[in-house]
């Protein structure tokens, strides 16, 4: 009997708002619960809460935590300041990701690893393998975290009108937090994590919370946020908000038999550390000649390429295959990730999408699709 998907903290709360479940990394995830579109722009316009808890996370603690982290991920995290966030990768010997993550510095000898739902076991192990010759604790305390995120032009209003959610003396207001910077806050007299972070291309806020404090966090935040247009928001307009922010996903456009180099995150590999690192000899060594890269692609009407889709010249030839595509509700016109071929990949090249045996005209542009106004 195959197991049954784990339900968030929150799971109660996304029923009585009536949402629309999915099965998402083994997780019962609310896909949404009125519109899509509608919590899409909500997120672009005003702001949108959503439920992330199927996030994994990782704390690393030790006198040596920033000289491992750098010695097993792809990024430099011992140069990360205090309460300040990176992203980095961790890579097979290959050169290929296993994972994309974000890694906080949250203590002097302390750092937390958030990983993807789909990975959380795989990160976690490779850590701890890895931290056998280095004096530190390495602890999954994903089931003990609630993550929420509040996303939107007016997120840092709504976290701070939240009753209850009090920032640290001593800590960095949200007005004082920068973009990937953190600060401590209570909540029902237990710590709230607080990173200025997400996955959307608009401001926000991502909470790390005691799962006992889920439900009520939850709560104080949409009262706070009813007012200044705050609605829940699912995965199915995250998914087209990230498109659109020209984020990458895993499983999409990340995966463990591609290079950072070939998903455009060659800048994302600190090769001027010095130590070694999993995959470090197959980054510098570089892709093979003409292995795929990937492009953003935008279309004309309204039908729109998805995973799987053939990417041709406009003599028909394949050269390559969509990996995430959507009709952009911003934008108002089709836009798609996808791996071609490098002689296929300029900014101008003129292709198309093969949408059900229709050839649908796409130009290769640069990325994002979407940039908010500062």
């Amino acid at each position: 009997m195959p197991d049954l998907p784990r339900s968030s903290p929150l799971g109660d709360i996304h029923v009585a708002l009536g949402a629309t479940f999915t099965d998402f990394a083994g997780w019962s995830m609310p896909v949404k619960y009125s519109s899509d579109l509608a919590e899409h722009h909500a997120v672009r316009t005003a702001a949108g809460i959503f439920d992330i808890s199927h996030m994994g996370e990782i704390s690393v603690r030790g006198a040596r935590a920033g000289e491992f982290l750098d010695a097993t991920l792809a990024g430099r995290l011992s140069a990360l300041e205090l309460m300040q966030a990176k992203y980095t990768l961790l890579l097979n010997e290959r050169g290929g990701v296993v994972d994309d993550l974000i890694v906080y510095r949250n203590g002097a000898d302390e750092y937390l690893v958030v990983a993807n739902a789909s990975n959380r076991e795989v990160v976690a192990k490779a850590l701890t393998s890895a931290a056998t010759s280095f004096d530190l604790a390495v602890t999954d305390v994903s089931d003990g975290i609630a993550l929420i995120a509040v996303q939107g032009p007016r997120a840092q209003e709504i976290v701070e009108k939240t009753v209850g959610l009090d920032i640290v003396p001593g800590q960095a207001s949200l007005a004082e937090v920068r973009y990937y910077r953190a600060t401590a806050a209570t909540f029902n007299e237990r710590n709230v994590f607080i990173g200025r972070t997400g996955y959307t291309g608009e401001d926000g806020f991502e909470l790390y919370v005691d799962v006992r404090d889920a439900a009520a966090l939850w709560s104080a935040l949409t009262v706070a946020g009813a007012p200044l247009g705050l609605v829940p928001a699912g995965l199915a307009c995250r998914d087209t908000l990230r498109l659109e922010a020209g984020m990458p996903l895993y499983g999409h456009e990340l995966g463990t038999d591609l290079l950072p180099e070939q998903a455009g995150l060659g800048r994302v590999v600190a090769l001027a550390k010095d130590v070694d690192f999993p995959g470090r000899a197959a980054v510098e060594a570089g892709a093979p000649e003409g292995a795929r890269v990937l492009v953003g692609l935008v279309a004309e009407g309204r039908r729109a390429g998805r995973a799987g889709y053939a990417v041709v010249a406009t003599d028909g030839t394949p050269v390559g295959e969509i990996t995430s595509g959507a009709l952009s509700p911003t934008l108002g016109h089709p836009i798609a990730l996808a791996y071609v071929d490098p002689d296929s990949s300029a900014v101008g090249t003129q292709l198309a999408i093969d949408v059900r045996g229709s050839r649908i005209p796409a130009t290769v542009t640069t990325l994002p699709f979407y940039s908010r106004k500062k």
